[in-house]
């Protein structure tokens, strides 16, 4: 899939990051955040990758970015604050693109990516979705919900961090905007189960 590099401001920072652009109009666009930076994450991750293939099979424009810190990123791990910052100022740069204003608008992160997704998705404005994979609920203020027109949640079975119990009662108590999905057999990683996502994630999207 064609990509392109890209830069964008976050703040007082510089942030790097990759576009798709799709050859007809965009159906829509995804932005999508990355695992942990202080565990090796960054936007070249296999769930990262597997999300986009589920975006790109929509026909979705899609921008994965690193945070702060990581690659050519600017500045130095904000402790999930600042890094929330980035996912809503990497959203807010989408929407500016040539072909997507007013487009559809779905914020996905993994991990702790899905705890800086969540946190930063009232910065920036109403979002028809937030995708969260193996979202760390204990990063997460659950009480605060943010604004977004569906909220998707994805999880592995044999996840020891982020358990499907703990997933399954977060969607129950976001209502009827929420839906879960778990991966079996899947751990934290989702090693060998990248296809189960990207199936999964098109499919609820599909339902959106």
């Amino acid at each position: 899939m064609s990509e392109k590099p890209v830069t964008f401001r976050s703040g007082d920072l510089t942030l790097e990051g990759i576009l798709h652009l799709p050859e007809a109009k965009p159906v829509g666009a995804g932005v999508v955040c990355h695992p942990h930076p202080l565990y090796g994450g960054s936007m070249y991750n296999n769930v990262v990758e597997a999300a986009l293939e589920a975006f790109w099979r929509k026909g979705f424009a899609t921008l994965r970015f690193n945070f702060r810190g990581v690659g050519e990123s600017e500045g130095s791990y904000g402790g999930g604050a600042g890094e929330a910052q980035d996912a809503a100022s990497a959203v807010n740069w989408m929407r500016t693109q040539p072909g997507l204003e007013g487009a559809s608008m779905v914020l996905a992160g993994y991990s702790f990516g899905a705890a800086a997704a969540w946190q930063g998705a009232p910065q920036d404005g109403p979002l028809d979705a937030l995708v969260l994979i193996a979202a760390p609920l204990r990063m997460m203020d659950t009480q605060a919900a943010p604004s977004a027109g569906r909220i998707v949640l994805i999880g592995g079975s044999n996840d020891s961090f982020c358990p499907a119990a703990e997933l399954e009662q977060l969607c129950a108590a976001l209502g009827t905007r929420a839906s879960f999905r778990v991966i079996e057999g899947a751990d934290h990683f989702f090693g060998g189960y990248e296809d189960d996502v990207t199936a999964a994630l098109k499919e609820m999207l599909n339902a959106s």
